[in-house]
């Protein structure tokens, strides 16, 4: 059994988050952790129109308050964390080592442990202490991972361009996917 955890946080961009929750918890043998921060049911409001649809099917959903969850601790194993979207704040958070909610802790515990964890940034512009907050989780092990995609493969919809981020993600989970065309292919 793999597991996976993903924490979505208050950015815009919740089709991503959406789409890679639908697409780790139809993995066969998989078990999803989500975490939504309260920021993220928010943004989840207004965004709603843009195809979210947030399911607890396969997953178990837990509050960024809640510091007993099991991904709180080093002991226990899983296979990739993924903030997504993930806040300025939340970088900030990460980048500085600050473990004030599950989101947080569960980030600092993947750096600490050596487990995957990708960031999904969709702010933009960024201004520098963005950039220095991308760095410092770089340099700790992070992936940082921005929600930009490209268009060589010649996207057809707004799904399309999520598919291709949501790929890359999968991806750099060593995850087998066919989301989008790559490189060469289209």
């Amino acid at each position: 059994m793999k597991r996976y955890i993903l924490a979505v946080t208050g950015a815009s961009g919740m089709p991503y988050a959406d789409t890679l929750y639908h697409a780790l918890s139809g993995l066969p043998e998989t078990e999803v952790q989500v975490i939504i921060s309260e920021s993220a049911k928010a943004v989840m409001q207004f965004e709603a129109a843009s195809g979210t649809s947030f399911s607890a099917q396969n997953g178990h959903f837990y509050s960024e308050r809640d510091l007993t969850a099991p991904m709180a601790g080093g002991s226990w194993i899983h296979h990739g964390l993924v903030i997504c979207p993930c806040s300025m704040a939340t970088l900030a958070a990460v980048g500085n080592g600050l473990g004030n909610n599950l989101i947080h802790r569960a980030a600092d515990v993947a750096l600490k442990e050596k487990r995957p964890l990708i960031l999904v940034p969709r702010e933009t512009p960024l201004n520098q202490i963005h950039l220095q907050n991308m760095l410092a989780a770089s340099r700790a092990g992070a992936t940082i991972l921005p929600a930009s995609p490209g268009f060589y493969h010649r996207p057809e919809s707004i799904q399309d361009l999520v598919n291709h981020i949501v790929g890359r993600i999968l991806d750099h989970l060593q995850i087998d996917n066919s989301l989008f065309p790559r490189w060469g292919e289209g």
